[in-house]
């Protein structure tokens, strides 16, 4: 039931991707094809430059920060990179140049950031500057902030949840006589850059993304096979299809694209230390010994 879910998530996601990039089945090729005409031969190779900067099973996160940026750039105009952004916020230009994050965003990467930025700043031109900021981690809908001055019963305000969602809070007289508001969940929506961002993410998978001017090709590095041995024993003992994990794992490509295909985010809770192993291995990361030890005890 679970991995059916995953592959509605999937199905809606190359909707969207359709809708707005014009791809239902997208790829690193086709996105940096799309983006380089809308953004810049030199914003083009300076984004490129930081998804190459990233891990590999981080990569194809920062591919869809740069298909929110694409679609991004298209609603609110190109002048958008060098217009600063008030206070201590530079133009976006200069984040790309810099690649620091900044506060509040300091767990993100640049290009996440930009993509929120974008994101944002999407919404606020479609349905205007939000009055409030709420946490939907609750969802109590009765008088979430404090209303503005002036507002009148039955007034609809625009509130912010996350980077690029919107939702409604309706104004409303309670028996006491004063006025509170009602959270419309009904009303939730997200910008064209947010829902480019997720939809590509989910459409294009955690890959192989082979970006150019990669030499060697980082998706051909041989894994060990100790750790591959332990790794797919523990998926099949847990339920992953031999047609899911592939036939062999030689290369890092192939442990890639066999995460994607398990599904591990849609299984019982225990396949997060299995994706910890296979990320590592993915990474080549100092950790792997560690992983396989936690995945063995466990």
């Amino acid at each position: 039931m679970r991995q059916a879910h995953a592959e509605d998530a999937r199905t809606e996601a190359r909707r969207v991707v359709r809708n707005l990039l014009g791809e239902e089945r997208p790829t690193a090729e086709i996105l940096i094809g799309d983006v380089r005409p809308v953004l810049g031969d030199e914003r083009t190779d300076r984004t490129l430059e930081l998804a190459l900067g990233a891990q590999l099973t981080r990569r194809s996160a920062e591919l869809a920060a740069i298909a929110a940026l694409l679609v991004g750039t298209r609603e609110v105009g190109e002048s958008w990179w060098s217009t600063p952004r008030g206070g201590k916020l530079p133009a976006p230009d200069e984040v790309v140049r810099t690649a620091v994050a900044i506060e509040p965003w300091t767990d993100l990467t640049a290009l996440e950031m930009l993509a929120a930025w974008v994101s944002d700043d999407a919404a606020d031109q479609m349905w205007g500057a939000p009055v409030a900021q709420v946490d939907l981690n609750s969802w109590q809908a009765e008088d979430r902030f404090d209303l503005p001055p002036g507002v009148k019963p039955g007034q609809r305000l625009v509130v912010h949840f996350d980077a690029g969602g919107r939702l409604d809070a309706v104004v409303a007289r309670r028996a006491d006589e004063e006025l509170g508001s009602n959270l419309d969940f009904q009303s939730l929506r997200y910008s064209r850059p947010a829902e480019a961002q997720w939809s590509w993410g989910v459409a294009a998978g955690l890959g192989p993304h082979r970006l150019p001017g990669e030499s060697p090709d980082p998706y051909a590095r041989e894994v060990p096979a100790e750790a591959v041995d332990i790794l797919r024993t523990w998926a099949m003992r847990h339920g992953a299809s031999p047609e899911q994990l592939g036939e062999r794992w030689v290369t890092v490509g192939d442990v890639v694209a066999a995460i994607e295909r398990v599904d591990w985010m849609w299984r019982s809770g225990e396949w997060f230390g299995w994706w910890r192993g296979a990320s590592a291995l993915v990474d080549d990361s100092a950790y792997l010994p560690y992983r396989l030890e936690e995945l063995a005890s466990g």
